[in-house]
């Protein structure tokens, strides 16, 4: 009898645990899942939100958190984006205490978010209503943080989908004297940046992305809307920056990579 009441709970406690989950993930089944977009339940002056998209290829790479095959836009969420969000509560004075979002380019609360990142973009893909309305978003002051994407394949992806928002805006090599790595800290030096398959490898790379790339598109007026970077995984960093085997040296410049991006998108 005791033996059955130990394999109910520990039933019980298994369906918890996978229902608590899936909450976590805003799951739905698999494919594309769809949030609540009645709007934001704290006011905010800064709405930490990931871009949701839908895949046109398959992506490579590590270990990703459970995400493959329920939308690659959703890869190591929440907890690298929740990982980020304490971090600018703590370590600047910008508003937010808003829980995370996510934005659909067809809802018009994606232009209710200043600041918007996206993942494995080497995968996405937009309708042409996606595509203008993620152009609009951009042209009228938003900013877009584009991570984890890998070598020369992955970059000719990413292009398709940016030339589609973006068709005549050029991608430049962001310098170190660049505004963007001065706003907060002074980020002199940067380097790559990689997933947590470093633990175990030693490896920084993915593919054939050898070498990390900091780089962005402007507008108009040379403020930088879309910060790229490339052959690195930021993501990681900060969801594993509470693992005692992944270097602080990566989430650490993760981290003040990230807040820079934010503060410059506040204040640009």
């Amino acid at each position: 009898m005791k033996l059955v009441r130990t394999r109910t709970a520990f039933s019980l406690l298994l369906f918890l645990t996978l229902a608590l989950f899936a909450m976590q993930l805003g799951g739905q089944g698999f494919g594309r899942r769809y949030y609540d977009y009645s709007g934001q339940q704290v006011p905010s002056e800064f709405y930490w939100t990931r871009l949701q998209y839908n895949s046109s290829y398959s992506g490579g790479g590590g270990f990703a958190y459970g995400f493959r095959g329920q939308g690659n836009w959703a890869r190591d969420y929440p907890k690298a984006d929740n990982d980020c969000l304490v971090a600018l509560r703590r370590l600047t004075r910008i508003n937010s205490p808003s829980p995370l979002n996510v934005a659909d380019l067809r809802s018009d609360h994606l232009f209710d978010y200043p600041w918007i990142y996206a993942v494995d973009v080497n995968t996405w893909t937009f309708t042409d209503e996606e595509a203008k309305r993620l152009h609009d978003y951009l042209l009228k002051g938003g900013f877009l943080m584009v991570d984890d994407f890998h070598g020369t394949d992955d970059w000719q992806h990413f292009m398709e989908g940016m030339r589609q928002v973006l068709p005549d805006r050029p991608v430049e090599d962001l310098k170190d004297q660049d505004e963007i790595y001065h706003v907060l800290y002074d980020i002199n030096e940067k380097f790559q940046i990689p997933s947590e398959i470093y633990v175990n490898t030693g490896r920084t790379y993915e593919k054939d992305g050898y070498v990390a790339k900091w780089r962005g598109i402007r507008d108009d007026h040379g403020r930088i809307m879309v910060a790229i970077c490339a052959n690195m995984h930021l993501g990681d960093a900060w969801e594993w920056a509470d693992d005692p085997n992944y270097p602080e040296k990566f989430s650490g410049l993760a981290f003040r990579i990230v807040l820079n991006y934010i503060t410059y998108s506040m204040t640009h």
